[in-house]
């Protein structure tokens, strides 16, 4: 079990500093989605489900729709070739 936790600590260090690192902000977001379903993992070893399922439902799913909404009203996801 100790080496599944020190992986997903290992993968939620790599999603964080790609979310930071990341040019494209749709790349950004999906990596902020994983972030978010990795913390709900690691909740859910820590013996916290209330926290998983809040982590879960907020950070990866209501989070996600907001930030892809966004970037589809500031043509985020459109590309800079729509001018």
């Amino acid at each position: 079990m100790k080496a599944v936790e020190i992986i997903l600590l290992l993968f939620l260090m790599a999603c964080s500093l790609s979310v930071f690192l990341c040019r494209n902000l749709l790349v950004a977001a999906i990596l902020f989605m994983a972030n978010s379903l990795i913390m709900s993992i690691i909740w859910v070893i820590l013996q916290s489900p209330d926290l998983a399922i809040t982590e879960a439902a907020v950070g990866a799913g209501v989070t996600g729709i907001l930030l892809f909404i966004t970037l589809y009203k500031v043509d985020g996801l459109r590309g800079e070739d729509s001018e």
